[in-house]
């Protein structure tokens, strides 16, 4: 064959590749078809314009898809498609867990409204070290009673601990308990975990050594898993730390970062510092240097990470406790009260406490560290109090108003409201700098997740981030601030987690992926939460979609319960 009749061939084929995916699109039906949208497809890269196909599943198409159909045709007119969410710090599983037949109310809680209503299709739960045990029993109810999003499970080394320690855990393991820990988590990961989790500043973690979580990260790693660590603590001091009763030099949250740092080092495992943060108004600022820590240890090769969720405010409830809590009986370990609502007379402990000259100093000793802890007087909001008039009020309001130090501000909160409440009121401290939330959420190593679990409507208080975690951090952050681009900061919801667990078929659009799909428009895109009526869901998430079934149809949630347990080499 000469070269002029090698050459027309070559063309042949190539033109006839080139139209392939024409004729293909013409022909094509899809289960789903998004059509007329931009895709940005997880990676940070600017968006462009396709329309998505699915079938059976999973991605089967993407680009112009010409004259195709589809059993449903969604017109988007220039709406956003990206990947489906995935929270890497989730307390959903309690939610998860929920018994209930279809049309029940477990069955609504286990499709996650205020998280699918986000965009968020997979979730990571048994954070913080706590999870049920053992994780195939766990696995095997959540899939038998089934859920709204994919769950990835954790193996919670709180957990583990007190099996291995028993009741006889403020100390540090010895090597057989250390040797125990270790084949549990190997156990749970065998059975189905994507690694282990820590709650470093929690009972019974608190009384860990470092050296102790060497060999259980390594253990978590052989398979490819990760470790997600609650910090020993976020600011100066432990949230345990009170200085009438404590000795000084507790860990600060730079030491919990340089232990991350070491672990992550030592094992060569991929660690997350999770909700990364700042507390306490004498903590302010040293967000730029946690990044600067974290940033010449990823300079050396160091596999460390941080998520983070976009609030100036922590704490599920919004129920901080100014006063400490030793005064208090019935406190269980690590000092918090044991009693239910109603069960203790918090005003009467208080004045006890106080009749005592050297107590009540310990106590106005321990008030001002809490104040301070919690962010400042003009930070520590009024959410809720038999005097209505009080709320919405801050302590540095009421003590201009009472003429009184914010000190005794919080020891009058208790005194005249309400007695079987700790504090007597519901306080919600704002105990964050948005310097250091902006500071933080610009960086390529952050992962957004919200820290948050499973709410209905008539739930009691919860966080603002259980509803707006995700459309906040593209509105506020990267739509209205320009802290990020907002490519960025999809792809740290996206596939940035993916990555960091080894999901090798979710978080990006991608031809063959799994459909964890949303689509958003941008210009209704907003967080509608706040702390005083946080059951709002988010505006602008318009069609969330869980392995190619609708969980959000039109802004409408449709209550589908399409959600797996994944475990690590689902994909293919």
């Amino acid at each position: 064959m000469n070269r002029r009749a090698i050459r027309t061939l070559l063309c042949a084929i190539i033109l006839g590749m080139s139209h392939a995916p024409l004729l293909f699109a013409q022909q094509a039906t899809f289960d789903v078809l998004l059509r007329g949208g931009r895709v940005l497809d997880g990676t940070g890269n600017p968006w462009f314009r396709a329309d998505v196909g699915i079938r059976d599943g999973r991605i089967a198409a993407v680009g112009d898809l010409g004259d195709a159909t589809g059993d449903r045709v969604i017109e988007l007119d220039d709406r956003t498609i990206v990947p489906g969410f995935i929270d890497i710090h989730s307390h959903a599983d309690q939610g998860l867990d929920t018994a209930g037949s279809a049309g029940s109310d477990g069955a609504r809680r286990r499709a996650a409204p205020n998280l699918v209503s986000q965009g968020v299709t997979t979730v990571v739960v048994n954070q913080d070290g706590r999870s049920p045990w053992p994780i195939a029993e766990q696995r095997g109810r959540l899939e038998s009673r089934g859920h709204g999003p994919n769950a990835a499970l954790m193996v919670g080394h709180n957990t583990i601990r007190a099996m291995a320690l028993g009741d006889d855990f403020m100390r540090p393991a010895t090597p057989a308990e250390v040797a125990r820990m270790t084949e549990l988590v190997q156990q749970g990961m065998a059975e189905g975990a994507y690694g282990l989790s820590a709650g470093l500043e929690y009972v019974p973690g608190i009384w860990s050594e470092t050296s102790e979580l060497f060999p259980l990260v390594e253990a978590a790693g052989l398979g490819g898993g990760v470790y997600i660590v609650h910090e020993r603590s976020s600011g100066m001091t432990p949230m345990w730390f009170w200085p009438s009763q404590d000795d000084p030099g507790p860990p600060t949250m730079i030491q919990t970062v340089l232990e991350d740092i070491e672990v992550a080092e030592r094992t060569g495992v991929t660690t997350v510092a999770t909700h990364i943060k700042a507390r306490g108004s004498d903590f302010w600022g040293a967000g730029r240097a946690l990044v600067d820590l974290i940033e010449r240890a990823r300079a050396r090769g160091v596999p460390i990470w941080a998520d983070q969720y976009p609030y100036n405010t922590t704490g599920s409830d919004g129920n901080t406790v100014l006063l400490p809590r030793w005064i208090f009986p019935n406190r269980g370990p690590g000092g918090a009260p044991t009693g239910g609502a109603g069960d203790v007379d918090y005003a009467s402990a208080l004045q006890a406490a106080l009749s005592d000259p050297q107590d009540g100093e310990q106590v106005r000793r321990d008030i001002a560290h809490e104040v301070g802890r919690r962010g400042g007087p003009e930070n520590l909001l009024i959410m809720d109090h038999p005097d209505e008039s009080l709320i919405g009020k801050t302590v540095a309001d009421l003590a201009a108003e009472w003429n009184a130090f914010p000190v005794e501000v919080a020891i009058r909160l208790q005194l005249e409201g309400d007695r079987n409440r700790p504090g007597g009121a519901r306080v919600r401290g704002f105990s964050l700098s948005e310097i250091d939330v902006e500071e933080f959420s610009a960086h390529p190593w952050l992962v957004t997740a919200s820290d948050a679990g499973i709410a209905l409507p008539d739930d009691g208080p919860v966080h603002a981030r259980f509803y707006g975690t995700f459309p906040r951090k593209i509105k506020r952050y990267a739509m209205d601030l320009g802290v990020l681009p907002i490519e960025s900061a999809v792809r740290s919801m996206t596939s940035l987690p993916a990555q960091l667990l080894r999901l090798s078929d979710r978080g990006m659009i991608r031809e063959g992926f799994v459909a964890d799909i949303a689509v958003l428009d941008l210009d209704e895109l907003q967080d509608n939460a706040t702390f005083f009526d946080p059951h709002q869901y988010a505006s602008g998430v318009d069609y969330v979609l869980v392995s190619g079934t609708l969980v959000v149809d039109g802004g409408a949630l449709t209550w589908a319960l399409p959600g797996v347990v994944l475990t690590p080499g689902d994909a293919g």
